[in-house]
């Protein structure tokens, strides 16, 4: 029996990594079991790791890029965009196969029958069959292609994500993870365009991605395409919700913070492939891109999307979800669900405190403070990805934003700063599975900070992260949480700034004892 090229989403379960990757695995489970669970879902269809073994046997192309990888340094950044470069012309010159070309236009046929539209723009998007592995976050290393429109650009989008398999970063990441670049494949999915483009898109975790607290939603969105929030090149709104008390049916928004929403991602204006940025109007900027119930829905939707990879993994599974509104039916669509991978991997059985010490002066800038960590060194403000060679391990990541053709020297950075981006972006994924302070959405860090500037990142004040001059002294106080007996008396927490609350909720305790409503305001509001 001839193994199958292409699959539609309804025939693929979580359990099908090996054969479409985590992303297509993903999103077959989000699919096949979470549509009957009244979450709207996107159909589709992926080809198998088989489409991809099949194009590496063509025109001997793996033995070529076999002998292209012998002994490559992936730690020497110039021989590593060399080899990278390379490889994927490689893989852009070598034709499919006729067979998985006709397999693929087929299924897109089959497609439209389903979804009752003869031409449609589509989303071709990689996955990597060791991908959104609980322990290795392939996120983001290879390419997605959108607005992909007819025959000719859909395989050509496909050859482009099959490249994409040999970035620079993704050989580096799979180099440092030590996976054989052989022993993953990529698999390709493809779905149609949620027209979120003339609406609003984000991101959404069940667990607050700072603390790790388990009992809330955060919802982060902006206007137009994913892709900017994720990215980080809009600082996006955001939401969160209280889970236990959402389960009962009431309302509980706990938070709303306005971004700034400064670009919107739409699709090309000269109705070509593929996308442009646009600068969002003020109007749009000034007004949240959710309603409150839309903002429900979606957290709705989280708990019952965390409910069935918990039931499926046997254990609770915080899990990290992209969702969409469609600007012309005004629908809203999940578009991905995978495990979160840095939290709900915690091990540790204490508490770490970063302490800094009084005098510190006013800060220099301040942003959304990732973690709770502190780090100090040399500015170094970059703007070009193509100049990451002239980072010096220890410096200080200045930059607009990230994407993942940075991540060979974000792991070499004491700190990470973003003029844009929230706390769901791509600098905070990758801070916090680093364990580095990261400060997002600052606005000015760029034009702030000078190259060369010693200064102290600091992300131990509440939820604003500061910047200060000069290398500023701080303790870690680290405290274990034992079994020790507790005491008779009840241990009752003093609340009185709220963005303290869900790490403070972590700490053995019996509930609240006081909580000062002055305190909360001055917090919060800022005037009292």
């Amino acid at each position: 029996m001839t193994k199958p090229l292409v699959l539609d989403l309804s025939e693929v379960s979580a359990g099908d990594v090996a054969l479409v990757g985590g992303k297509c695995a993903s999103l077959g489970e989000l699919f096949r079991e979470l549509t009957a669970k009244g979450v709207r879902a996107v159909d589709g269809f992926s080809t198998t790791s088989d489409a991809y073994h099949l194009l590496l046997e063509t025109d001997g192309l793996k033995k070529r890029l076999q002998k292209l990888l012998k002994n490559l340094d992936a730690e020497n950044l110039n021989e590593l965009a060399r080899v990278g470069g390379e490889a994927r012309r490689l893989m852009l010159e070598t034709p499919l196969p006729p067979e998985l070309e006709t397999a693929i236009i087929d299924a897109c046929n089959r497609l439209g029958q389903r979804i009752g539209k003869k031409s449609f723009e589509v989303a071709v998007r990689s996955s990597a069959t060791a991908e959104d592995l609980p322990d290795a976050s392939f996120a983001g290393q290879q390419d997605t292609i959108l607005n992909v429109k007819g025959e000719k650009q859909l395989i050509e989008a496909c050859k482009q994500c099959f490249a994409s398999l040999w970035t620079d970063r993704a050989i580096s990441y799979r180099t440092t993870k030590g996976f054989d670049h052989f022993d993953v494949a990529l698999s390709i999915g493809v779905q149609p365009m949620v027209r979120s483009d003339a609406a609003c898109s984000g991101v959404m975790f069940t667990l607050d991605t700072e603390s790790g607290f388990r009992d809330a939603v955060v919802i982060n969105g902006a206007w137009g395409l994913g892709e900017a929030v994720v990215q980080g090149m809009a600082t996006p709104d955001e939401w969160i919700v209280f889970k236990p008390t959402l389960k009962q049916g009431f309302r509980p928004i706990v938070t709303r913070k306005l971004g700034v929403k400064e670009v919107k991602m739409v699709f090309s204006d000269d109705g070509g492939v593929g996308t442009q940025i646009r600068n969002v109007v003020e109007t749009q900027r000034n007004r949240f891109c959710l309603a409150g119930f839309e903002v429900l829905q979606l957290a709705q939707w989280a708990c019952a999307i965390e409910e069935h990879y918990s039931a499926l993994a046997g254990r609770p599974q915080p899990m990290d979800i992209e969702w969409a509104k469609d600007g012309i039916t005004g629908e809203l669509f999940i578009l991905q669900a995978r495990p979160e991978t840095v939290q709900s991997q915690k091990q540790q059985n204490y508490i770490e405190n970063y302490k800094l010490s009084d005098n510190h002066g006013t800060p220099l800038c301040t942003g959304v403070a990732v973690g709770e960590k502190i780090g100090h060194g040399n500015v170094h403000v970059l703007l070009d990805p193509n100049k990451l060679t002239s980072f010096q391990p220890g410096d200080i990541l200045v930059t607009s934003m990230t994407d993942p053709a940075w991540e060979p020297i974000m792991k070499r950075a004491s700190a990470i700063v973003t003029d844009r981006g929230g706390r769901t972006c791509h600098s905070a994924i990758i801070s916090r599975e680093l364990g580095l302070p990261c400060i997002v959405g600052t606005g000015n860090a760029t034009e702030v900070l000078h190259t060369g500037t010693n200064v102290t990142v600091s992300c131990a004040e509440g939820a604003l992260g500061n910047i200060y001059y000069g290398t500023i002294p701080f303790e870690v106080e680290r405290h274990e949480i034992t079994d020790q007996k507790r005491p008779q008396t009840q241990v009752m927490m003093n609340v009185g700034d709220p963005d303290h609350a869900f790490n403070v909720a972590q700490m053995p305790n019996d509930g609240v004892g006081l909580a000062r409503l002055e305190f909360i305001i001055n917090n919060h509001i800022g005037i009292h």
